[in-house]
């Protein structure tokens, strides 16, 4: 059994930011977020969050998270401090507590699986995970004997210079037996220059207590400022898109695309650079995508092509394409086989399969049948200043170009309109419909405005 708690208190000056540290963004979810996504493997009994500075604003951030309790820090006296606030949470406890730091967002499950078990099989008081560093300077050293037991830790600013040659550091990453925590913890000293009072201390006060060095340094990396943030997205990217690679997505330009830890993507996907994916989206085989686009919480089924694109909260069914400079969003749907072109927007619009929609129009609310046609420069007019209303386009109408679909408005099959019409009434099945004023032409009207001028 074990719980787990997470400590989410500071307030991150460093980020010189009115947002609480731990609810800085990386990669579509907060740095608190990830941490708690890191541990849910682990199945623990319970997942306690430390907050203290802006405490409400954290909570609200994690309300949708099931069975997440929070404790309160009014005061933040370190990290010692912290874990005393459990002491009334966990009265008459009897098993492991694993610690974890709220901006600490590269953690792997398996590096937490893998130090609780060691916890567990060698009955440790506490086990803590450890790193060594290219460059160690700044962080407290551990040493061990030749089992990983621990023998002595010791801060960066108190080691002798053979001390610093010791590249293994404390992680800040702990598992305690809870009753010999519980025990030790009201005897924390704050007798330092910062009048804090340290988990470490609570370490060397407990015993056996082991090391486990984490594979990967990079996972330990904690977040202090926006340069830390941005390295760790670095990272964070990295490993997302090795893995689609070797899962047989192909990504032309990797360092120029970005994708998001929720986006699912089958193979032979190929992403052209300089496209970015966010959210809840799929993409399945056949696609290609890029260059240049922009796509978040939208389904892109199979054999789609997207170029220099955005699609936000929309679905495109399979065999379309889509672009260059299309804008999809506000729920659009796109059948199979249609050609959705050059400077077209569709908001809050359904089209039938093997429709065309190839260049300058705009769409909004509306829903067509199959193998309908809308011609260049055509929109529909769906708002009035206070709603918005519907338009309806029946299976193998055409609009000619820059037409106005003025909403409400129905019109049935095989329906073409003309050229330049404006229309304002709902239109049968196979019709004509030409609503724009009768052509004028004036004869000499050129030379008349001249002359005119010229005896002026």
């Amino acid at each position: 059994m074990v719980v787990v708690a997470i400590l989410a208190a500071g307030r991150g000056t460093r980020m010189k930011s009115s947002l609480p540290k731990v609810l800085h963004p990386l990669g579509g979810f907060s740095l608190v977020e990830r941490v708690l996504r890191c541990v849910e493997p682990l199945s623990p009994s319970r997942r306690m969050v430390i907050v203290g500075y802006q405490a409400e604003l954290v909570k609200t951030a994690l309300l949708e998270i099931p069975d997440l309790e929070f404790v309160e820090q009014t005061q933040q006296l370190g990290t010692g401090h912290a874990i005393q606030q459990l002491l009334p949470h966990l009265q008459g406890y009897d098993g492991d507590l694993l610690i974890l730091n709220g901006d600490v967002p590269l953690l792997r499950p398996d590096t937490l699986k893998n130090l609780l078990q060691t916890h567990k099989q060698n009955q440790n008081a506490a086990t803590i995970l450890t790193a060594y560093l290219p460059d160690p300077k700044g962080y407290g050293r551990v040493f061990c004997n030749g089992e990983n037991v621990v023998q002595q830790i010791v801060e960066d600013k108190d080691c002798t210079p053979a001390q610093k040659q010791n590249r293994r550091i404390n992680a800040g990453i702990y598992c305690f037996r809870w009753q010999d925590l519980a025990r030790v913890l009201p005897e924390l000293q704050a007798n330092n220059a910062q009048g804090e009072y340290y988990l470490t201390d609570a370490v060397t006060q407990v015993s056996p207590v082991m090391a486990v060095d984490v594979e990967d340094s990079q996972e330990i990396l904690g977040i202090n400022d926006r340069i830390q943030l941005a390295g760790a997205y670095e990272i964070l990217q990295r490993r997302i898109k090795s893995e689609w690679m070797a899962a047989g997505v192909t990504i032309i330009e990797p360092s120029s695309v970005t994708i998001d830890e929720n986006v699912q993507l089958e193979p032979d996907v190929t992403i052209e650079p300089q496209t970015h994916l966010r959210g809840n989206t799929v993409i399945k085989t056949g696609c290609r995508i890029g260059p240049g686009c922009l796509i978040e919480n939208s389904e892109i089924q199979e054999n789609v092509t997207v170029k220099y694109s955005v699609i936000t909260d929309s679905l495109v069914a399979s065999g379309s394409r889509i672009g260059p400079y299309a804008h999809l969003r506000g729920q659009a749907q796109v059948g199979m086989g249609c050609r959705i072109g050059n400077f077209v927007e569709l908001k809050n619009t359904q089209l039938g399969d093997k429709t065309n929609v190839a260049h300058l129009s705009y769409l909004g609310d509306a829903t067509t049948g199959t193998k309908v046609n809308i011609g260049a420069g055509t929109i529909t007019a769906n708002y009035d200043g206070f709603n918005k209303h519907k338009t309806k386009i029946g299976d193998r109408t055409s609009t000619g170009s820059n037409s106005v679909l003025v909403a409400p408005l129905t019109l049935g099959n095989d329906v073409y309109v003309a050229a330049g019409s404006t229309v304002t009434t709902d239109v049968s099945d196979d019709c004509l419909v030409i609503a724009r004023p009768q052509q004028v032409i004036k004869p000499g009207w050129v030379s008349k405005q001249r002359d005119a001028k010229q005896q002026n």
